[in-house]
Parts: structure tokens; sequence; C-alpha cells
């Protein structure tokens, strides 16, 4: 007997619905055309969560796994290069193992950095590949967002952007008040906050990738 029933019911739902009999709609899904759908309840999700409603936690968990069932089945049904969902599992499921050496494997450790940094280090050996420390954020990524992540990825090889402010605080509410008051004044300026730290990010991404290449060399 299934320890989670209702997730494989929630399995067959998708099969009957992207079936022969099933919904017109949602068998004429793409994965391109579902990837908005994915962005919105990612989002709702992190409503929930920062909200800290339990109830619509639940519910918007249960609508991101939703989608991404809807996109194992699509990968089911590709006549080229079929998986389904448990393909999905069991490759995950190694990665988190091969990625935890210390709980299943024989690697000591003493830190939780320890534990990052062989996360950082079995992953460059799984990813060579990539011929940037910035390979692999992801091009849809946006904003702050995306700034923070390439400031962290390029810290890893001692890079970091030759920025200084002279802004104060030393909370979250602090600096939350401080973007406010950027994005306010920019405004009045007649700029574009968000075209503008797009712009800065991309020259410091500029930079990186030259570093890089000259240290390559």
């Amino acid at each position: 007997m299934s320890t989670y029933p209702h997730l494989e019911q929630l399995i067959e739902t998708m099969a009957i619905l992207r079936g022969e009999n099933g919904c017109e709609w949602d068998r004429e899904q793409t994965h391109e055309s579902l990837v908005k759908y994915l962005i919105e309840e990612a989002h709702e999700l992190v409503d929930a969560i920062e909200s800290g409603d339990r109830v619509e936690m639940r519910e918007e968990i249960g609508d991101v796994l939703y989608q991404l069932l809807f996109h194992a089945d699509i990968a089911r049904m590709d006549p080229a290069d079929p998986f389904d969902i448990d393909d999905v599992a069991r490759v995950a499921n190694e990665k988190m193992r091969r990625r935890h050496p210390h709980v299943f494997g024989d690697v000591s450790v003493d830190s939780v950095d320890e534990i990052k940094a062989n996360w950082q280090k079995l992953k460059a050996e799984e990813k060579k590949d990539r011929s940037s420390v910035l390979d692999g954020v992801p091009s849809s990524l946006q904003g702050i967002a995306r700034t923070k992540a390439v400031i962290e990825r390029a810290a890893r090889i001692n890079q970091h952007p030759d920025v200084s402010s002279s802004a104060s605080f030393d909370s979250e509410e602090q600096l939350g008040h401080e973007l406010l008051a950027l994005v306010k004044r920019a405004g009045e300026l007649g700029l574009d906050s968000d075209r503008a730290l797009r712009e800065a990010t991309k020259a410091f991404e500029k930079t990186v990738r030259e570093t890089e290449t000259g240290q390559a060399g």
C-alpha cells in the first residue's frame, strides 16, 4: 500500500485530464505555455509563506506540485526523449544523496560552512562543461534576485563589485526603507531603477567573465 495515496491519485488525475477522454485544454499545453503559470504559482507560494498562513501555504504548495506534475506528464508523452515523474524523482534523489556525502557517505564535516563548501565542490565536478562561475544563473532571473545571485557566484572566485554605499542600516526593515527611498528618488529624477540595476549587474558580469578568461589564459 502506498505511503502517499493522495499523491498517486493526483498523478492519476493528471494522466486522466491529459488523456484521450480528458480535458482538451490540458492536452494542448506545452512546457513553454505553462511557464507563466509555474512562475505565478511560485510567487503565490512565497506570499503564503511570508504571510504565515498555513492553510494557504498547503494549497499553494499543492498548486506548485501540480505544475511540476503537469510538466512531468508532458515529458512522459514526448516521442523523442520521454521521462516521467518517477524518473524525475530518481534523478533528484540520486543528486541529493550524492551532494550529502556527510550523511550518505563517509565524509566528515565540522560545520555548515564545510557542508556548503563540499556542495559547491561536488556541483563543480558535475558541471565541468561550465566555463564561468556565472554559468547556471537563470536567464529569467531578474532584478535584485539576479544581482544577488551574480554577487554570490562571483564571490566564490573572490570577485566583488567595486561599489560602496553611505546608507546606514542593520535590519531588513531599515534596508527596505533605504531601497524604497532610492527607487523614489530615481523616479523623481526620471531614472529607471530596474534598468539601472540590470545594466550595472551586466557590467559586473562582464568584468567577472573577463577576469576568468584572463586567469585561464
